[in-house]
């Protein structure tokens, strides 16, 4: 963005390779999101040595697995916090396939406890499960009526790996509801509007 500070630490290495040129912070095209605790944990700690490093380069942090639903509150919000000091969004990951299992009081209570506790995003999946398409835009509009970003994960995981291949009907209507998603969620592709 032209006039926008230069918040790069410094000089990076390998100057002369040449990379593609992106905006500053906040972006809206070109965003690079990096995955939270999951596999390993992150905590405050290394999140700061990630942002010293290469903080200039990440958009958004995405928690995974519900990681976050085992962390002590205040360590969470914490987290949160250190990223919008960055301008790095926070997103909730696919956790929701789980809390809606659970029914829509549970639902209601964790896009709020979302919202309480910083997230800027929800990560609407159904890898797993299968939602009706008016189910999915109902959930989209729930988010954002609570001031929040839903992010529709527009794919189907069919077994336990992905492995499987969908039936030409479950292909014909991701196809046909897709961008209806997307757009009701305030996302656009390339190309279209």
């Amino acid at each position: 963005m032209p006039g926008a500070p230069d918040r790069a630490v410094g000089p990076r290495a390998f100057p002369f390779i040449r990379l593609n040129e992106r905006e500053h912070k906040p972006r809206a095209q070109g965003m690079t999101e990096i995955r939270g605790p999951y596999y390993t944990p992150l905590g405050r700690r290394m999140l700061e040595d990630i942002f010293d490093t290469v903080g200039e380069y990440v958009d958004a942090l995405k928690f995974a697995g519900g990681s976050f639903t085992l962390m002590p509150r205040r360590a969470l919000v914490e987290i949160i916090d250190r990223c919008h000091q960055s301008d790095v969004l926070v997103s909730t990951g696919g956790f929701i396939e789980r809390v809606l299992s659970q029914g829509p009081d549970v639902v209601d209570r964790y896009v709020g406890e979302c919202r309480d506790c910083g997230f800027d995003i929800i990560e609407i999946s159904s890898g797993f499960i299968t939602l009706p398409a008016d189910d999915w835009l109902r959930l989209i509009d729930r988010v954002r009526k609570a001031g929040l970003k839903p992010k529709p994960e527009v794919g189907i995981q069919f077994g336990a790996g992905g492995g499987h291949k969908p039936t030409s009907s479950k292909r014909k209507a991701l196809a046909t509801s897709r961008g209806r998603f997307i757009s009701r969620a305030g996302f656009s592709t390339p190309g279209r509007t």
